[in-house]
């Protein structure tokens, strides 16, 4: 059985796809929540092998969720299942640990194809996500991190977790000034335009510490 979450701020749109959920009979139901704050606290408490998460909510997104989900049961597949496809929306929550991610335009079957291609380790990326990661990969990897500093590698390292210019400060003992000034090198040396594809950048070749 295939233990699911699901987090939705819409109340109809959530009922309708636990509903839906719950006449497959490899799936079950352990729980809902509304809000990215309260539907983190439940996953890690409930661990699942999949969750259903929105983006766009009040009390916590999706990306913050997920963030904090990967950080206490890295295990969880979690499928972003949202209106969104904006490069604002996509990247961050792909960096964030997401493992599928599709539209609200997707099938019931589609959905349900989804969560148990998960537990089987098959990702599903709806094709107007794919266009536009795999443009992002088109833009990278133009330079090396060869060219990089010792200290600009550990900040890009940081970068392709996800964490923000303070939390690499706290992380390295740096302060926020000098954190920026390697960030904008990086973006340089790299010849990308923002974090997020620094990110890919980093995902993408494998990157990992010493």
């Amino acid at each position: 059985m295939i233990r699911v979450i699901v987090v939705d701020d819409h109340e109809i749109v959530r009922k309708g796809i636990i509903a839906y959920l719950q006449t497959d009979c490899e799936i079950e139901v352990v729980g809902e929540s509304s809000n990215g704050n309260d539907g983190a606290a439940l996953i890690i408490q409930e661990k699942p092998d999949v969750v259903l998460m929105d983006l766009i909510m009040d009390n916590g997104t999706g990306i913050e969720a997920t963030k904090q989900v990967m950080e206490s049961h890295p295990l969880c597949k979690i499928i972003i299942l949202t209106s969104y496809y904006d490069d604002e929306q996509v990247f961050p929550a792909i960096e964030a640990g997401a493992f599928s991610y599709l539209l609200k335009t997707s099938s019931a079957t589609e959905i349900t194809d989804a969560i148990k291609k998960a537990v089987k380790g098959e990702t599903v990326i709806e094709p107007k996500v794919a266009g536009k990661m795999m443009s992002s990969f088109r833009t990278i990897d133009r330079k090396s991190h060869d060219d990089l500093t010792e200290r600009e590698l550990e900040v890009l390292l940081c970068i392709g977790n996800g964490m923000t210019n303070q939390e690499i400060s706290n992380q390295l003992y740096i302060g926020i000034k000098t954190v920026k000034t390697h960030v904008s090198n990086i973006l340089s040396k790299l010849e990308v335009n923002d974090r997020t594809q620094a990110a890919v950048y980093v995902h993408r070749n494998k990157l990992t510490g010493n």
